[in-house]
Formats: structure tokens, sequence, C-alpha cells
């Protein structure tokens, strides 16, 4: 056996004995709902002790962030070992320790462009689910069409004044923080005057307004600035050339997205039908129409995941064309839909319910509605096949 072979054996056996000693008992079961994700910040509520412990067993690990450089707080592991502790976990059942856009998006985005000042007063604190993040990139009129953005930041020596109105940023009512995009040039092309920033989401002039969805409760929220203040120092790359890190941070967001088409950490979908609809003599699900639209979905399921990987390994690669995020995102939003539509067909007219406690306040309803919003958020369904026929197929204009 090769010798890198064989360190990573190594590697995966230590795994998965520091995984069955440290994860909890609690954290090994499907989660339940929202409530069980643990998304870390200055307010955040943990659901229990396990919940605490094991977000910081795996942020002491740096595990959190397997993969970033152990100066700020990760693991320092290789593609090939996280994907170890990706499997080890699954195979264990384990929950995520923390969810968290600054993992997501961010961070990466700072690894990229950020100067080390920057990395060293952010990054740490992300993978220690310290500070949670929120994202300001739509506005009104300015959605597809993001670099038309009119939120501006006006120099004011040290600090910038930001006074305009974001749209659909998700959890901002519970951020400490935001990165935003933000117009620092107003007589430059569009795309050329943009700025990135950071800065805090508890200062006076920043106003977040809950947005309420058909589903009856939404992540989204508008977000008002008035005069509030972003410190020069952290500017992210240059002034008026923050679309560069907007750009790479999309790709990241549609990945983030793109991971919708998992089963996640719940129930599968056959576990789910067949409780719902039941067995026949064989174990089987009983109705062998929705037998075979299952099976279609789990073979279509098992194909995005394998491409999922070799994303993952052509992306840490270097060798991953951008439009491919737009690919990945695409397809696992129609996976999830079709997850949530085939959910609801097993359920029937039971799984319309709305409010019982027997239905989790209609969690398969409100699931089902919030799914149709995956067309949109993070750039729409024909925006990403745009770019798919442009970037990937070569397609003329």
């Amino acid at each position: 056996m090769p010798a890198a072979d064989a360190d990573l054996d190594s590697f995966r056996a230590d795994t998965r004995a520091w995984l069955e000693e440290n994860c909890p008992p609690e954290m090994r079961t499907p989660m339940k709902g929202d409530a069980d994700q643990c998304w870390g910040g200055r307010n955040f509520t943990f659901q229990s002790d396990a919940q605490k412990l094991w977000l910081e067993r795996m942020a002491a690990k740096g595990w959190t962030v397997p993969d970033w450089p152990t100066e700020y707080g990760g693991g320092g592991l290789s593609r090939e070992e996280t994907k170890i502790l990706r499997q080890e976990m699954a195979r264990l059942g384990a929950r995520l320790p923390l969810s968290s856009f600054g993992i997501w998006m961010l961070g990466p985005a700072l690894l990229k462009y950020g100067t080390e000042a920057q990395k060293q007063e952010h990054l740490p604190p992300i993978a220690r689910g310290e500070i949670r993040w929120c994202q300001g990139y739509s506005e009104p009129g300015a959605g597809s069409d993001l670099a038309g953005l009119q939120t501006r930041a006006v120099d004011a020596g040290d600090h910038y004044v930001i006074n305009g109105q974001k749209v659909w940023t998700s959890y901002a009512d519970k951020a400490d923080w935001i990165f935003c995009l933000v117009r620092t040039n107003p007589d430059a092309p569009k795309h050329q005057g943009i700025s990135f920033i950071l800065f805090d989401m508890d200062q006076p002039g920043v106003e977040p307004k809950p947005i309420r969805l058909i589903s009856g409760s939404s992540p989204f929220c508008e977000t008002f600035f008035t005069d509030a203040r972003a410190e020069k120092r952290n500017l992210v790359h240059e002034e008026n050339k923050g679309w560069d890190v907007a750009k790479y941070l999309l790709g990241h967001e549609r990945e983030m997205i793109s991971g919708m088409g998992h089963d996640g950490a719940g129930k599968t979908l056959p576990q789910m039908a067949v409780e719902a609809v039941g067995a026949d003599a064989e174990g089987r699900l009983a109705d062998p129409l929705m037998r075979a639209d299952i099976a279609l979905f789990e073979v279509r399921a098992a194909a995005y995941r394998a491409q999922g990987e070799r994303f993952n390994d052509e992306w840490k690669a270097g060798r991953l064309n951008p439009a491919q995020a737009s690919m990945m995102k695409y397809y696992g939003t129609e996976l999830n839909k079709r997850r949530n539509e085939l959910v609801m067909a097993a359920g029937g007219s039971d799984a319309l319910e709305w409010e019982s406690d027997d239905s989790d306040g209609g969690k398969k309803a409100r699931d089902w509605l919030r799914s149709k919003g995956n067309s949109i958020e993070g750039g729409t369904s024909e925006i990403q096949l745009n770019i798919v026929a442009k970037r990937i197929l070569e397609l003329p204009s």
C-alpha cells in the first residue's frame, strides 16, 4: 500500500475514533427543524448543552472549517482529509456543528482577498461561531442586475458613511455583522464603482425588517442604512474593485444553495414516504408509481452528489470553471423543489395541514412553499442557465 494511502487510512481511523468519543449522542440524531441548527453569534441561544459542547469541541479541533489554515482557526486538513472527515461524520449521523454564512461565503472571500489583519480579526471568530454574518447584496431594482446597486458609501476620513437599502438579506435581524456591496464612485461604469466592506449591524442607522413569505415565515429581511458607519480598515480588496470580490463570493453562495439538493441530516425521502404511505409485504413502498418516482429522484440525487465531489476536487485543485457553480446551483435547486413535491405527494391531504403539533407546525407544506424561492435566491434559474450556456457550452449570445 502506498505511503499516502496508509496515511489516509490512519487519519480515517483516528477521525472515526475521535468522533465516536466526542460527538454527543444527541448530535447524532436527525434535525427536526431550524431550531436544531446551530448558527452561533453574539445573541444565539443554544438548544441544549450537547449542541454547545459539540460546537466547542469541533471548533477547538479546527473542524468547523477543516480545510482552513490553522492560523485562522481551521483544521489545516488537505482536501482528501476533509472528504474523509465529512464521510465519517455522515457515517455517524453527526450534525454540522455550525452553520454560517461566514464559513460558506465570507471566509473564502477573505482568504483570497483579505489583508492579513482582516483575516486575523474576522476568520477565527467565524470558525468558533462567535460572530454571525449576513449578506448585503440585492436591492430593490438591483437583483439579477446586481451591479445596478445604489447604496452609497461616502468617504469620511477613517470611515465610510453608508446610506441606502438592501433586500432579501437573509437573517439580517439575527446577524451581528454584514458583508456589503456599496457604491463608492457613482460616476464610474456601474461594475467599476462598487466596493466590498464589512461592518457591525449593532449600531444606530442599521434597521432590518423581516419579510413575511407565503410559507408563513421567512429568513429574509429588508435592511435600511441611515448614516451607518463602516471603518476603512474593513474595506476588502481595493476601493471600487469590490465587484471582483462579489463575483468570487457569488460562486460560493451558489455552491451553498446547490447543497439544498441533498437530503441533509433529516429523514430520507424513502423513509418519509414509507411512513406516509406504508410498505407492502416485501417491505417496499406500497405505492408502485410513487416508488418509481422516488427511485428516479434517488438516481438523479446520487449523480448530483458525485458531480458535487468532482466540483469540490476541481475547485480545490484550481481547475474549476467558475460557471460550474451556476450549473450546481441550478440543478440543486431543481432537486430540492422536486424532493419537496414528492414529500407532499406522499403525505396526501395530511401534508397540507398547517398548524398542528402532529405536523410540526405544517413543516412539510411550509418547506414545499419555501422551496419555490430557491429558483430566485442567489441568482434566478434563468440567469444560471444563461451563464451555463455562455461559459460552459460556449453558445452564442
